[in-house]
């Protein structure tokens, strides 16, 4: 079977298509015939080496967490799919593998993929999807009538937090460029803020969440827009968030946090269900073959994709 791989961290230019074998499926794993792979802004991290201590350096490393595609087998203790299943999911953990022809993944990762999708635009719901509801839902606690910041609202996590805001209750603010806000606008967002004409700190306006998509944002120069009891939620990990998450739990105020986003059935489920209703709808700007791995991580890089960059396998 085909596999993108890189020998070492690097560029965009030491992924490789290569031929490998194939996975054998295990007793308690689904092995899916990939039919597309979602690409993010994690498996250009993953690539350039920043989270090594992770990943380690046993090359050849594949890439890749989303998919979606069709069961071509299970093992012999796994009740909750069957062959030809069309499902959609997300490898947890750092060894992706997904950028491939075939994967071996548990039932927990994966769901039946929603109906109205084809295989290109389910492969762009499960690492961003989840990413947002995980940060608005469980971390912010969002709820009906509170008011919410999404920073970044134009990208693959942005784009759907801004619609699960919405179908949490939320009055939504979000903030992109001037040459997305039509987007974001018809996404659900109540107010567009162009960054490069307003500065975020001077919005005078109280928030119960500010969720820091982009990653550009220090939470105290955040704390100001903040409620007392706001969460300041950020993607993007290191010391930084990590030191003040722990401050902000030693004093009063708002709190910081640090999303990690977890592959769970239940949540594939939740948002298959609002994407069956047609209230959260995937955002793809481009879709490449697989063999042009390297064009869609340097697509990706430039930080101006205006939702999904998905790569199709079959």
């Amino acid at each position: 079977m085909r596999a993108i791989q890189f020998d070492r961290y690097g560029a965009p230019s030491v992924l490789v298509c290569r031929e490998i074998d194939r996975p054998a499926c295990g007793p308690r794993d689904v092995l899916v015939r990939v039919r597309a792979a979602g690409t993010n802004p994690k498996d250009c991290l993953v690539r350039k080496g920043k989270f090594r201590w992770f990943t380690g350096r046993r090359f050849p490393m594949g890439l890749g967490h989303d998919f979606s595609g069709t069961v071509a087998a299970v093992g012999r203790q796994v009740a909750a799919f069957q062959v030809e299943d069309a499902v959609f999911g997300m490898t947890n953990g750092w060894q992706g593998r997904a950028y491939a022809d075939y994967l071996t993944v548990r039932p927990s990762e994966t769901a039946l993929k929603p109906s109205p999708l084809e295989f290109t635009a389910a492969a762009a719901v499960p690492l961003a999807a989840q990413t947002a509801l995980q940060a608005l839902r469980d971390l912010g606690g969002l709820s009906g009538n509170q008011r919410v910041l999404i920073n970044g609202s134009s990208g693959g996590v942005g784009t759907f937090a801004v619609q699960v805001a919405r179908i949490l209750g939320a009055r939504v603010t979000a903030v992109c460029s001037g040459r997305n806000a039509d987007l974001v606008h018809d996404l659900g967002a109540h107010r567009v803020i162009d960054y490069t004409r307003e500065e975020i700190r001077h919005l005078g306006a109280s928030f119960d969440v500010f969720f820091d998509v982009f990653g550009n944002c220090r939470f105290p120069d955040i704390r100001a827009v903040l409620k007392p009891n706001g969460r300041f939620i950020s993607t993007v990990p290191g010391v930084p968030v990590m030191r003040w998450s722990i401050l902000s739990r030693l004093s009063s105020g708002p709190r910081a946090h640090l999303v990690i986003v977890k592959s769970k059935t239940g949540d594939l489920q939740t948002l298959g269900r609002w994407i069956e209703e047609g209230r959260l709808v995937p955002v793809v700007d481009r879709v490449y073959p697989l063999a042009d791995a390297q064009e869609a991580h340097a697509y990706i890089e430039t930080k101006r994709a205006r939702g999904k960059v998905v790569l199709q396998i079959a």
